[in-house]
């Protein structure tokens, strides 16, 4: 059974810094590449980073700069830190195992004044 819990989010200023994370279990994570999606109200999922097994990461282009994807993989744990933050960066966030269905429960950040 894979289970996926992200944590981290909060409300913070415009140009501040959250690091979320996302904890697995159920799976051989060392094995797997990992995602950052996130979900405005009304509007599509998006991907926002990943990183490989290998550890290679790509980001989206809305967050280029600002965001870094990292993995531990002796603590089953996807990070995503993210830096001076933007309204527009208000969401929920996800984290996903490629190639496995299952998502967490997701963890709200708020940038707002």
């Amino acid at each position: 059974q894979v289970q996926l819990v992200e944590s981290g989010g909060g409300l913070v200023q415009p140009g501040g810094s959250l690091r979320l994370s996302c904890a697995a279990s159920g799976i051989i994570f060392s094995h797997y590449g990992m995602r950052w999606y996130r979900q405005a109200p009304g509007k599509q999922r998006e991907l926002v980073a990943s990183i490989t097994s290998g550890g290679m990461t790509e980001y989206g282009d809305s967050v280029k700069g600002r965001f870094t994807i990292s993995r531990d993989n002796a603590k089953n744990t996807v990070y995503l830190q993210m830096n001076n933050l933007k309204p527009e960066d208000t969401a929920v966030y996800y984290c996903r195992a490629n190639g496995v269905s299952s998502w967490g429960q997701g963890t709200q950040v708020t940038i707002s004044s």
